[in-house]
């Protein structure tokens, strides 16, 4: 998996891009939230629960079934978001999570499509080096994780973010004129 750092970081880049008239800060801050749930699945471990169960990490949490519910949980129940753009929104945020997961080069894969399919699927290009959970992370294995991230990740969500920022800005400077 990409870090939680950068499964949270492309959200608030995707609010910071699409500009705050369209993304408020609680609801990019809220699409973060959700692009880092899916790896809660990782309490599973001490409880016993097997990795390549579907209850297990990279399994159920990691489907487009489960962004779509926890999305439109969402939308639904929290008032200032009540919108399908709301909706969307969180849901390409909650979706992120196991697309990026599909792009590492460890693990067992992501049950995608469950609870249609339990198959654990991996795309054929995997730039991304897995991340290591826990302590491990505070390794050579994690920074190289962390390299490959901010090149892979980082670097084009701030440079799209800038760009549309500055697109903004000279698109008001025009109309004030």
């Amino acid at each position: 998996m990409p870090t939680i750092f950068s499964h949270a970081f492309l959200p608030l880049a995707a609010g910071a891009t699409l500009g705050r008239s369209r993304v408020s800060p609680g609801l990019a801050f809220a699409g973060a939230a959700l692009a880092v749930l899916p790896d809660l699945d990782v309490i599973g471990f001490p409880l016993g629960i097997g990795y390549g169960s579907q209850w297990g990490h990279r399994g159920f949490t990691h489907s487009l079934v489960f962004a779509g519910a926890i999305a439109a949980a969402i939308a639904l129940l929290w008032r200032p978001v009540r919108s399908f753009g709301a909706f969307a929104f969180l849901f390409i945020c909650a979706v992120s999570h196991p697309l990026f997961d599909l792009l590492t080069d460890g693990g067992q894969g992501v049950m995608l499509f469950w609870p249609f399919d339990h198959q654990r699927l991996f795309l054929e290009w995997q730039p991304i080096r897995v991340s290591p959970i826990g302590a491990r992370f505070f390794s050579e294995r994690g920074l190289e994780t962390v390299r490959s991230e901010l090149l892979l990740l980082w670097l084009p969500g701030l440079l799209v973010s800038i760009g549309a920022f500055i697109w903004r800005r000279q698109r008001r400077l025009r109309t004030e004129l």
